[in-house]
């Protein structure tokens, strides 16, 4: 719905706003709770303090850029040695959350957040950010499903299996992360300007729930969040100073609250030591954010025609630069006594086939194994069905909660840059393009449609799996790559694809049936994916690039007179 220019109406009901602040979301009284005017006022002041330092951090995300395009590559920055070879450790873990050893992550809906929390799972990681399609009805109720979870009277009413969801005794523990820093809240003006997305989400979360959250979770500690996205310390240093703002504002000590920072962009694996530091009060560990970190390996190479990627499915943790990365990340992590977190298991049961559901559980497990082997103190898995796999692998541990004392990979101190940068080996074929195309295109025509975590083809996809489809395309297509693994000697041309979109979008409507595809997104979808692929320049995030489609601005009472 497009903004109106609204006169004054008294009987429109709009929210309690303090001065600068608009909130152009559609009016709810269940929404209202959340949007309290003390809570937005808490969000306006954080805006206020940081926007400078957020531009600032853009901006130098955007030289880099422009750096790696003419022909630069990411490193270890030589003004920082000093941080990387000092002998520093982060505050202690709290005993809260010493135990991480799976940790199940989702989108923040209500039915999700019970049986997250309820898995079995140490850890329940609520999203706001890839698995979350950022619409202002699914942040809202996202912030009133937290609250009523922190708070324990979260019960989900399914009609449908006349069946409710309710609580445990024993819980996960709740993590929350919240957007990247490149996101805006176009449904909530600040002096103007929309809102910065992550300190919406951060700021309205930790308002309502830091006290009984400290009081019912975190033993005195916490609130607890993961961090994405970033990719130098000097982002890390703003979420520091947001949550130190935070503490003084609640009155709670400083460090009480702990966050532990995705490494799944390629510029941040060479500022990881500085990323602790910035959070040295703040951190409980870095976690691998192998998804991600594989988009942005295409995203940050993509002016280098000598760097491209094989097949998607082809770039696992086989791959050099990929376990040099994780067994840096280890190191690192134990080496400043925080936590090392492992991957996402993105595999989901597979009912129907017997067979094809025990090689995918046996892949996960193997994966689990190899990171229990190689370090990590925890793992991620989509599904609550992989729990019982994933805590069986990391029983490996023993009764230890986790490994940062014992498993120091002190070998992993001679990882190279060159290591790190390595090129991924294998092959490109048709059906690696093909596969892209699908899954890109459902991807979206579910994010637009609300759901931001999507089974497709027996995996948990996300905004990140997505990306890795967009981007790949576009880089073949760019650079006209010969699909060598087919034996046929093809070169990917802005013609191929376009006979590829064609006939997958057939696929697609075979396999979801002609009466769902025509109720759902998929031809204007499938719009904005092959304009993402063949468009002259990379756009940074496909989300970003397609977020106005989602924005629903309401009528507001635009006079206070």
């Amino acid at each position: 719905m497009e903004l109106e220019t609204s006169v004054y109406r008294p009987n429109v009901a709009v929210y309690d706003s303090p001065d600068g602040v608009e909130v152009r979301g559609r009016y709810d009284q269940v929404f209202a709770k959340i949007l309290t005017r003390d809570a937005l006022g808490f969000v306006a002041e954080l805006q206020r303090e940081f926007r400078g330092h957020v531009r600032y951090a853009m901006e130098c995300r955007r030289e880099a850029k422009r750096r790696y395009n003419s022909g630069a590559v990411p490193g270890f920055d030589p003004s920082t040695k000093f941080i990387r070879d000092g002998e520093w450790v982060c505050a202690s873990v709290p005993p809260a959350v010493a135990d991480r050893r799976v940790e199940i992550t989702g989108p923040v809906e209500r039915k999700m957040i019970i049986n997250a929390l309820n898995s079995g799972a140490k850890v329940f990681m609520a999203d706001f950010e890839d698995a979350l399609s950022p619409s202002w009805e699914n942040l809202m109720r996202g912030q009133v499903n937290l609250k009523d979870a922190v708070d324990g009277s979260i019960t989900f009413n399914d009609k449908a299996r006349n069946k409710v969801y309710k609580l445990n005794d024993q819980v996960a523990k709740l993590f929350v992360r919240p957007r990247g820093w490149h996101l805006p809240e176009a449904h909530i003006l600040i002096d103007g300007e929309p809102a910065t997305g992550c300190l919406v989400d951060f700021g309205l979360y930790f308002f309502h729930n830091y006290a009984k959250f400290r009081q019912t979770q975190g033993s005195g500690f916490g609130p607890f969040f993961y961090l994405p996205k970033m990719e130098h310390s000097r982002e890390a240093k703003i979420w520091n100073s947001v949550f130190e703002r935070a503490e003084k504002m609640a009155g709670i000590e400083r460090g009480s609250i702990r966050a532990t920072v995705l490494i799944e962009t390629l510029p941040a694996v060479f500022q990881m030591n500085e990323i602790l530091y910035e959070l040295r009060d703040h951190s409980v560990g870095l976690n691998c954010g192998r998804w991600d970190y594989i988009f942005s390996y295409v995203k940050t190479f993509q002016a280098h025609p000598d760097r491209l990627l094989p097949d998607r499915v082809l770039v696992g943790m086989g791959q050099h630069f990929m376990r040099s990365y994780s067994d840096l990340l280890i190191r690192t992590c134990h080496k400043r006594g925080v936590h090392a977190m492992g991957g996402m298991a993105a595999q989901i049961p597979i009912r129907d086939d017997p067979k094809a559901n025990e090689m995918a559980l046996d892949l996960v497990k193997k994966d689990k194994l190899r990171e229990v082997r190689a370090g990590h103190d925890g793992t991620w898995a989509a599904h609550p069905g992989l729990i019982p796999i994933c805590m069986d692998a990391f029983s490996h541990m023993g009764n230890n909660p986790n490994q940062i004392k014992s498993m120091k990979r002190d070998d992993a101190s001679a990882i190279t840059e060159e290591d790190l940068l390595q090129i991924p080996r294998g092959v490109r074929t048709l059906e690696g393009l093909r596969l892209n195309t699908r899954v890109g295109i459902q991807y979206l025509a579910a994010w637009l449609t609300g759901s931001g975590s999507v089974p497709l083809y027996n995996l948990m996809e996300d905004a990140a799996t997505a990306e890795i489809s967009r981007v790949q395309n576009w880089q073949w297509i760019r650079y006209g790559v010969e699909l060598d693994g087919d034996g046929l000697g093809v070169r990917v041309s802005k013609e191929l694809f376009g006979r590829v979109v064609e006939e997958e979008m057939e696929r697609i409507e075979k396999e979801v049936g002609k009466d769902k595809f025509k109720r759902g997104m998929y031809k204007e979808a499938c719009k904005m994916f092959t304009k993402q692929c063949t468009a002259a320049e990379l756009d940074d995030f496909l989300t970003l690039a397609v977020y106005d489609h989602i924005v629903a601005h309401y009528p507001i009472n635009a006079s206070r007179l």
